[in-house]
């Protein structure tokens, strides 16, 4: 039976600064991985002192921490689990994400009583796989990202009532199947299984014939060439509200390799969405709302296979770079209200004259406009411009700015 509920909207941590704009931003819960055992290597990561303070921050918010053990393991990666297992447990860790059933087994003897997640890395689609993980004690599943709204309305009316479900709602997709790619092993030695993907699928191929090895033909889509595996970025911002009806534990936000002003913004605009939703039964979401989430850095968006087989408009033939229509120009280290001035770590030039969007966490509206009618350098003195990366400087800016806001104005402004 589908039920409608309130999700959890659960965001990407790739670093503690990006756990704390998670948090304030509004996610009921965040995602990470340690040093080791995860699937985004290349992240900062979090080594065991960071954990524990993670957990604290996330806690005292009443909030989630979800560490990622998903990667694939030959043998020699099991050194050491055993005992993280059986720290994470200790230090408060509210579930471990798996894909592997070795991994699991593991877990399971190290830390009984740590609540399991599956990985979508498990190939998860179907609504007997969800049973078979059930049986196996895991307390949630994380759902494929190939399955239709038809196929998750038929796994989540066959399920056992204590399995949670998790669904992908925004980010980057996989070319290859729940994630599960030998390109990047294949032609780069990184493995993706284990967290180290060189993403060969964003990048651009051309056509060689047995023959004539030294010729190559260009695929061409237009001027640029072909990129003929780069899949847009799934967005299903629309759909929140019949997805609630379904009954889904959790709505998750792909990007712990993005920025701070990414996972601040995207989770900005679902939390609105989904409390908009859950009190207005019947709620469409409006377009703007929509549009703030063209304001990150991203490809074209798509619903992917929703709303069933995807097609050719699904994929970015013409190009594997990002769009970005807004630059993220600082971070807001402090605000004065007696003297209407903030304090700002630069992240992007900005110049008199701007016109600038301060993004701002907690409000019914997610950014104001602003003027830039002056600039400070650390020493109090006029400035034209902020040239220099992360330097500090001030502006006066004419409403409050609560701890986290952000900076930003439109690109080739």
């Amino acid at each position: 039976m589908l039920t409608r509920k309130k999700p959890e909207l659960l965001a990407p941590a790739g670093n503690l600064e990006k756990l704390k704009y998670a948090i304030a931003y509004g996610a009921d819960a965040v995602y990470c991985a340690g040093k080791r055992f995860g699937l985004r290597a290349r992240a900062d990561n979090f080594d065991e002192d960071a954990l524990k303070e993670a957990i604290k921050i996330v806690h005292d918010a009443n909030k989630k921490i979800y560490v990622t053990l998903n990667m694939i393991p030959k043998d020699e990666d099991f050194d050491g689990l055993c005992d993280f297992a059986a720290f994470l447990d200790k230090i408060g860790v509210d579930a471990v994400l798996i894909s592997d059933p070795g991994v699991f087994s593991v877990v399971r003897e190290a830390a009984p009583r740590l609540p399991i997640h599956i990985s979508t890395q498990a190939n998860n689609t179907n609504s007997h796989t969800v049973k078979f993980w059930h049986d196996m004690g895991a307390s949630r599943i994380v759902l494929a990202r190939e399955l239709s709204k038809k196929d998750l309305e038929i796994i989540q009316r066959a399920k056992p009532d204590a399995m949670e479900t998790e669904i992908f709602v925004h980010g980057a997709m996989c070319i290859s199947y729940s994630g599960r790619c030998l390109l990047s092993h294949y032609l780069t030695g990184r493995d993706s299984n284990q967290g180290d993907c060189a993403q060969p699928c964003r990048w651009g191929y051309t056509l060689s014939e047995k023959q004539r090895p030294k010729e190559h033909f260009d695929l061409e889509d237009d001027a640029h060439g072909s990129f003929i595996m780069n899949s847009k970025d799934l967005c299903l911002a629309r759909r929140l509200p019949e997805l609630m009806t379904m009954g889904i534990d959790s709505f998750k936000i792909e990007g712990r390799m993005k920025s701070a002003y990414y996972v601040a913004l995207v989770t900005a605009v679902y939390r609105r969405i989904i409390d908009a939703a859950f009190e207005n039964e019947g709620f469409v979401v409006p377009d703007d709302w929509v549009e703030e989430l063209t304001k990150v850095s991203h490809r074209h968006y798509t619903e992917a296979f929703y709303k069933g087989m995807m097609d050719e408009n699904d994929q970015n033939y013409g190009t594997s770079s990002y769009t970005r229509h807004y630059d993220f120009c600082g971070v807001v280290e402090s605000y004065d209200p007696k003297t209407k001035t903030a304090v700002i770590s630069q992240r992007g030039k900005i110049r008199l004259g701007d016109h600038v969007e301060f993004v701002v966490p907690g409000e019914d509206e997610i950014y104001f406009f602003q003027k830039v009618n002056a600039l400070f350098n650390e020493r109090g003195e006029p400035i034209d411009a902020t040239p220099h990366a992360k330097m500090i400087y001030s502006m006066p800016v004419d409403r409050i700015l609560p701890q986290y806001s952000l900076l930003r104005k439109k690109a080739g402004s």
